[in-house]
């Protein structure tokens, strides 16, 4: 609690000096919320303001989202995948870099509630306490000592850019490196036959009541008219049918291509618990293999679908 409490505080001051200072006009962080491990994006434009900022494992939103198009001098408070959508949006032309004062922040995990929810077998809680590597649960008549690596969001778990690959002040020590990722997940679907996918894609996606959280909550989807909503052609029906909703989450899928930093914001707004990152991780892994690119984290770097080379074998054109 020791160094969040740290973090907090650096944070505090450097939104405070910037606004003194007239270096930004606004502050994009987090306050924290009313319940327990809940933290809400805070938005800040006065000094004496900046003590409402906080930081910590429920900080998990993807400030990202709310940068796209600003004319006023704005900073924001950016973790490792933050930093690389922010990148991947500046490549863009979505953000003004030139207006954009970045403080990185190294993460080590963000905690998912669903399983603090299941670890408290449904009981409301009402107080948590991190303690070194562990968190504090408490509830109506349980407390129990969790590892917080078993409480965190499965995004977390695979990340190895906890430490922002782009930033103008970096706050706190870097995150510990992780070993590369080995799409463990997306290896199991791939085994599957075709029979077998359609079937785990129908289940997941049935459940999708068509709500739109996923895109919203997306910073890279940013259309001022999504191909669900048009109506000229038609491309996806506005009812709630099985079919429907693969087309639906397969498109956006497909237009996330080399520009998904695999956040995980889609799967935390879904209300119906789909399982969403295992289409997007499928294509971040396709994308990766084919091109070798990874969204943002080379922020100088081309997307791979924005550079075109002469050389390109493009053995997809050619019938075997």
């Amino acid at each position: 609690m020791l160094r969040m409490q740290k973090l907090a505080s650096a944070i505090q001051d450097a939104a405070r000096m910037l606004l003194e200072e007239k270096k930004v006009d606004l502050v994009v962080g987090f306050s924290k919320g009313s319940l327990p491990l809940r933290s809400t994006p805070c938005f800040i434009r006065k000094p004496e303001d900046a003590a409402k900022l906080t930081w910590d494992c429920s900080c998990e939103n993807n400030l990202a989202n709310y940068l796209r198009k600003r004319q006023d001098r704005v900073a924001v408070v950016a973790k490792g995948c933050d930093a690389r959508s922010i990148a991947a949006l500046i490549n863009e032309n979505q953000i003004d870099r030139n207006n954009l004062f970045i403080i990185g922040v190294p993460c080590s995990g963000m905690v998912d509630r669903a399983k603090v929810e299941a670890a408290l077998e449904g009981k409301d809680l009402i107080a948590v306490e991190e303690k070194g590597d562990t968190l504090v649960l408490k509830a109506i008549g349980v407390t129990m000592e969790v590892k917080l690596d078993d409480l965190l969001h499965d995004t977390c778990k695979v990340c190895r850019y906890g430490n922002p690959v782009i930033y103008d002040m970096m706050i706190g020590e870097p995150a510990p490196a992780k070993p590369e990722d080995s799409f463990a997940d997306v290896a199991a679907f791939e085994a599957l036959s075709p029979a077998e996918r359609r079937a785990a894609l129908a289940a997941e996606f049935s459940k999708c009541i068509r709500c739109y959280a996923c895109r919203n909550a997306c910073p890279m989807c940013y259309c001022t008219e999504c191909f669900v909503d048009c109506s000229a052609p038609v491309w996806v029906n506005k009812s709630t049918g099985t079919d429907d909703n693969i087309m639906f989450q397969a498109g956006r899928v497909f237009h996330s291509a080399g520009r998904c930093a695999d956040c995980g914001a889609c799967d935390r707004a879904c209300p119906m618990g789909i399982n969403l990152r295992g289409m997007t991780r499928k294509m971040v892994k396709e994308v990766k293999e084919l091109f070798g690119y990874e969204t943002g984290v080379n922020p100088d770097e081309k997307p791979a679908l924005a550079e075109f080379k002469a050389d390109d074998p493009q053995p997809f054109l050619v019938k075997e």
